[in-house]
């Protein structure tokens, strides 16, 4: 489902932005090598906390607007959203203009339960083709959780073509399971295998909370995806930053991450990572989500 956003909303909202990066500032990654493009390739991946949570001082309401802000102060061309509820997404189409959405509701197929949308600005990107499926032995049952997860799991995903460059890109969008370590590792499979089969040779960008750290088996099996050139995905962060230690992005409100950083951006090997960081946002103790998102600046290769 395609929805293009075409509402504006002002606002103005003072906001502590901080990107973690070994130097405190989003940083250069090492790798060189560009060809002729449109520019760089903005992308967020934002688990924003489901929004009918019994989170008290931290309920949805009082948070909208820090949520709002960290997405705009960053002002990605691609994002990746989890937990995001029908109506957490629609309150986000009007507060940010120029974004397309595509995705739907993990429990019917349509707009009950969360979504792993994807947000795309409708001006640089046409979407090519797209599609939901679900983690499970029926991927194309809404609702399925086969695997030892007691709610439904979903990937979306959706072919862009830069509408300056013509460039084709695969982007892929998931939230894994927050319990169940079978079904975290089968799900990857079922996303590097699905990914495989719609890329057609095209660069390829992956987006989520992979409820697992960087070292994990799910990522692992993420980051072995084959067909691409060279074989594989790479994890943003850690090319920008190869010598950093990995900072939580799981802070369940309280600003202080506690194991590892569970939320990711994975790419092919076409792209250089230009910059990639962990936001910490806050106002006066309150923090946008229960997580940090994570962002990168890509750019293609020559």
């Amino acid at each position: 489902m395609t929805r293009t956003v075409a509402v504006a909303a002002a606002m103005a909202v003072g906001l502590a932005l901080g990107v973690e990066t070994p130097g405190g500032e989003a940083a250069p990654g090492p790798e060189g090598g560009l060809r002729a493009s449109s520019g760089p390739v903005r992308v967020m991946s934002f688990n924003i906390r489901y929004g009918t949570a019994d989170d008290g001082e931290n309920a949805w309401s009082r948070r909208r607007d820090l949520v709002v802000e960290t997405i705009r102060s960053f002002d990605p061309d691609v994002l990746g959203l989890q937990e995001a509820l029908r109506d957490q997404l629609d309150e986000l189409a009007t507060a940010l203009p120029g974004y397309a959405e595509i995705g739907v509701g993990r429990d019917d197929g349509a707009r009950k339960g969360e979504y792993a949308a994807i947000l795309f600005r409708s001006e640089r990107f046409a979407p090519i083709d797209s599609g939901t499926f679900w983690l499970s032995d029926e991927p194309g049952s809404p609702g399925s959780a086969t695997w030892g997860n007691r709610i439904p799991r979903v990937c979306t995903w959706v072919t862009l073509r830069d509408r300056r460059s013509g460039a084709e890109t695969l982007v892929l969008n998931t939230h894994l399971d927050h319990e169940s370590a079978v079904s975290r590792e089968r799900a990857a499979g079922m996303i590097a295998s699905r990914a495989d089969a719609v890329r057609a040779g095209r660069e390829i960008v992956v987006t989520g909370d992979f409820n697992a750290p960087p070292d994990s088996r799910p990522l692992a099996t993420l980051r072995a995806t084959a067909g691409t050139t060279p074989p594989g995905l790479r994890d943003a962060f850690a090319v920008a930053h190869p010598d950093s230690t990995d900072p939580g992005t799981f802070h369940g409100f309280e600003g202080i991450a506690t194991g590892g950083r569970i939320d990711a951006i994975l790419v092919s090997g076409g792209w250089q990572v230009r910059e990639a960081g962990v936001i910490r946002a806050s106002r006066e103790g309150r923090y946008p989500s229960d997580h940090f998102p994570v962002t990168a600046i890509l750019e293609r290769r020559r």
